[in-house]
């Protein structure tokens, strides 16, 4: 103690310096401390590539609960931009959202009360094109959570290679409780709120959670009275206003590319696979629908947020579809044991498919999943904490930035088409599609591969090397 009392001010100074360089220099070494695969040769040295880097062996410490989405987002693209030795001023640049907008909802209920609503839309990074994201109407929604997913969308688009950048948008409410003329009014004030970041050259909007063609109309309608008529305003719009073929089913039509490209790749049989479905909203039953019906994939648990069912034999699509109808929810579906959406995480089968919100897959469930592969079709599905465990127990994960791009690859097509005034046929656009999404999952591989990281951070590696060259050849 008298030794620090008796240091000059200028020698504290210098002694703190030196010791803050030492800590950062630690933690940069941390950070960059990913085992390599013991060489192998033939297919099992393919078939190792990503099961002996499956995760990332530098996740934080922290718990992930004490992490908010955003926080996850960010470790990400340090891993990556660490790996391609950006520099800090340009990490900086392209890792923060260019735009954030925070907006009042006043709205009149259908009882004469006045309500007042939060809405958001976060413009990420458009240094490959215009801006480009969903828009949510979820009670969790919050200005982390949006621009978690702007950022994210950043990524994706430059994974799928449409020229687009990252924004995503949303309004904290629980949409089931709203009328539909309530819904109406509450869409069309935020459009012109919004209005004034919007746009066909600017900022192109899409359906979300709880968002779906209806929402697109109203705020495409809305944006038209001031503008002209504008259909590429939005996209996920109806057809008969300008909307794609394949445009509501193009998400899950992905999914099922990337399984099977993944499938090869690990020496799968595609038709032997028992999967289960987290989800069958619009992303999960059109997922269970595809590979059912069109991959002869045995589609064994699917839930909704109402529970799940299970039947070790399979699940046909169209009676799911039937008793959905029927009775609000697939829970209760003939011939199959009812089952939560949690035990569905964690049966016995060979790939499993959480389609629905975020942070499913966490510390305190993951070591109890039994699923051989993993492929994320929701939005960060998966914490640090659970990445780590399956990265323990040899589960690859295939990243959601990467098998769900198929959405914003459709929505690309639906923004060109309307810029041209030109339709293209259904076959084109599944064509298309298929197309962008091998590509993408061969990219994404390739920068693993070459990088010796997982799939996830060879997703982010490769996306954030797109959108870092992009940003340089534009200049600052």
């Amino acid at each position: 103690m008298a030794r620090k009392l008796k240091t000059t001010p200028r020698r504290v100074k210098k002694r703190n310096t030196a010791k803050a360089g030492k800590l950062k220099m630690a933690r940069r070494a941390a950070r960059k401390t990913i085992r390599a695969p013991k060489k192998r040769s033939g297919e099992k040295q393919k078939h190792a590539l990503i099961k002996s880097a499956s995760m990332n062996s530098s996740l934080p410490r922290e718990s992930s609960r004490a992490l908010s989405a955003y926080d996850v987002v960010l470790h990400n693209f340090d891993l990556a931009a660490d790996k391609l030795e950006l520099s800090e001023e340009l990490k900086l640049l392209i890792k923060t959202p260019d735009r954030e907008l925070r907006v009042e909802l006043p709205i009149r209920m259908d009882d004469g009360k006045l309500h007042t609503f939060i809405g958001y839309r976060v413009q990420h990074n458009n240094a490959r094109g215009p801006n480009k994201g969903g828009i949510r109407y979820h009670p969790n929604v919050d200005l982390d959570e949006v621009r978690a997913l702007a950022s994210m969308m950043t990524w994706k688009t430059a994974i799928a290679d449409v020229p687009f950048g990252g924004a995503k948008g949303g309004i904290a409410i629980d949409p089931k409780q709203l009328s539909m003329n309530e819904l109406e009014r509450l869409t069309r004030t935020f459009t012109s709120k919004i209005d004034c970041i919007i746009g066909p050259s600017e900022d192109i909007p899409a359906p979300d959670v709880n968002t779906n063609a209806q929402v697109m109309s109203w705020l495409m309608d809305q944006y038209s009275r001031r503008h002209g008529h504008s259909p590429a305003v939005v996209t996920g719009k109806p057809l008969e206003l300008g909307g794609s073929e394949g445009r509501e089913e193009a998400t899950g039509r992905g999914i099922a590319y990337i399984l099977r490209e993944t499938t090869k790749m690990y020496g799968f049989d595609l038709k032997k696979l028992a999967v289960a479905i987290q989800g069958f909203g619009n992303v999960g039953g059109n997922t269970v629908r595809i590979l059912s019906t069109e991959f002869g994939v045995k589609v064994v648990a699917i839930s909704d947020v109402k529970g799940g069912v299970y039947n070790p034999r399979g699940i046909r699509y169209d009676d799911a579809i039937e008793q959905e109808k029927t009775n609000g929810s697939i829970a209760g579906l003939k011939g199959a044991a009812k089952i939560s959406n949690e035990e569905l995480l964690e049966l016995k089968c060979d790939v499993l498919i959480p389609a629905a919100l975020g942070n499913q897959l966490r510390r305190d469930n993951a070591e109890r999943v039994k699923a051989k592969l993993i492929v994320e079709a929701a939005n960060g599905p998966t914490t640090f904490d659970a990445d780590e465990i399956f990265a323990g127990k040899k589960i690859p994960v295939i990243p959601d930035i990467l098998a769900n791009a198929g959405g914003v690859t459709v929505s690309y097509f639906e923004w060109a088409q309307n810029l041209q005034q030109f339709r293209w046929e259904y076959k084109r656009v599944v064509a298309e599609l298929e197309k962008v999404m091998i590509s993408s999952f061969s990219a994404v591989m390739a920068a693993a591969e070459k990088y010796k990281v997982s799939p996830r951070i060879g997703a982010y590696i490769l996306a954030v090397d797109r959108v870092a060259r992009a940003t340089n050849l534009r200049g600052i």
